[in-house]
């Protein structure tokens, strides 16, 4: 028989508020899989969504001594990780816009001189930025975006955890954003407006 007690969810809170990693653990068993089926319909993505899970628990985990003045967990969670998707999907949206525009800019046939010029000069800037990347950054942004692989297989590839793979990506287009965005007014036309 279970010997363990039941806690009701405003006490787990406040336990782990004061820190009770095991009642943190209650908690996070209560919501990820709900979470996660959320998260699912709304990315499409099983990756992005175990990433905004994980990223969702470690602020809470982060801010621990609040957790006790929150009335309603489930409504709390569901919120922030409706935001953590909403930012992810615009960081992927702007990625995807920006590669079709250099895509659709390369192969059009009769475009004009400066529009080449401006296609090579983001061009060059990324390859710069990806070749400045510390190595092991480089080399998972090169397998996740160049060759498509997932965190999943990347990690396993690598022998590394997943979420290690998942923030070092996190750093690389961290680092690809900040040197693109200083560039926008002069990478005329083709990411400006993107970067606003």
């Amino acid at each position: 028989m279970n010997s363990e007690p039941i806690h009701t969810e405003k006490e787990l809170l406040l336990l782990a508020s004061q820190g009770s990693e095991p009642a943190f653990t209650l908690l996070f068993n209560r919501y990820k899989h709900k979470l996660y089926s959320y998260l699912l319909s709304l990315t499409a993505s099983p990756e992005i969504a175990e990433d905004i899970i994980q990223d969702t628990f470690l602020k809470l985990w982060k801010n621990r001594s609040s957790m006790k003045t929150i009335d309603h967990l489930g409504a709390y969670l569901y919120k922030t990780t409706r935001n953590f998707a909403i930012n992810a999907l615009k960081r992927m949206s702007k990625e995807t816009i920006i590669l079709s525009k250099l895509q659709s800019q390369q192969n059009r046939t009769n475009a004009k001189t400066d529009d080449t010029l401006v296609v090579k000069e983001v061009e060059q800037l990324l390859h710069q930025t990806i070749q400045n990347l510390p190595p092991q950054q480089k080399l998972i942004y090169t397998l996740s975006r160049e060759q498509g692989l997932k965190h999943e297989d990347i990690a396993h590839q690598l022998h590394l955890s997943s979420s290690t793979v998942r923030n070092h990506m996190v750093q690389a287009l961290r680092t690809i954003r900040k040197k693109i965005e200083p560039h926008s007014i002069s990478v005329i036309g083709i990411i400006s407006f993107l970067m606003l």
